[in-house]
């Protein structure tokens, strides 16, 4: 090991568990995080979307585009080019040229939005994840962090968002929520992928970002 990388706790020894984690681990991977939280702010708050009447796939077709199909490119790219050697990235040196490029994306995507003033919910899912990738770079910088804790934490802390901003009860959505980030959280300590600073981190920064996201908006 590195004599500067941080220290990894042991993953679980167990086969079965390690081969759920992992599936887990692609499941909920940062890269779904947007379009996921597109769709569910759409299932809780339809309304919000009724200017797209008739154009609604586009929106999703834009942000997949923006937010999964170009970053996941560049990485191949990158894999392919030798610049990382794993499209895991488990140092946080791999993972600088692929945030500055996903930092792009995101930006466009955001400002895009922005100047088509899109409904405010979507706003502020859209700046929260631009903002999260800045956050993630200049930790990467200095220290490694759950790239998927951060992205699960940003999911929980725009169900809050929408808890503050919507009529509609979103208890039983934010008990998913609480879920899904464990299930994220715990596959990744199984798989020995990070030490619990690191996922715990992760999960407060994802949090604190969306709802600077949120403040900074309205």
């Amino acid at each position: 090991m590195n004599a500067s990388e941080p220290h990894i706790i042991k993953g679980t020894d167990s086969k079965p568990l390690k081969v759920l984690a992992t599936i887990a681990s692609y499941l909920l991977h940062p890269v779904f995080l947007p379009i996921l939280m597109t769709l569910v702010i759409y299932l809780v708050t339809p309304m919000s979307f009724a200017q797209y009447e008739g154009k609604l796939s586009l929106v999703f077709i834009q942000i997949g585009l923006a937010t999964i199909f170009f970053p996941l490119l560049v990485v191949a790219l990158l894999k392919g080019l030798g610049f990382i050697q794993s499209i895991f990235m488990r140092n946080q040196k791999e993972r600088i040229i692929p945030l500055l490029a996903t930092m792009m994306c995101y930006w466009w995507i955001s400002h895009v939005f922005k100047n088509l003033d899109a409904p405010f919910i979507l706003q502020v899912l859209l700046r929260g994840a631009y903002w999260s990738i800045i956050v993630l770079f200049i930790c990467s910088i200095f220290f490694k962090i759950s790239m998927h804790t951060m992205a699960a934490g940003g999911m929980l802390g725009m169900l809050i968002v929408l808890m503050i901003i919507s009529p509609v009860s979103m208890t039983i959505p934010l008990f998913a929520g609480i879920l899904i980030a464990g299930i994220s959280g715990t596959a990744r300590l199984l798989l020995g992928s990070h030490t619990q600073f690191e996922i715990w981190s992760g999960y407060i920064l994802g949090i604190l970002v969306m709802l600077a996201a949120y403040w900074y908006l309205i």
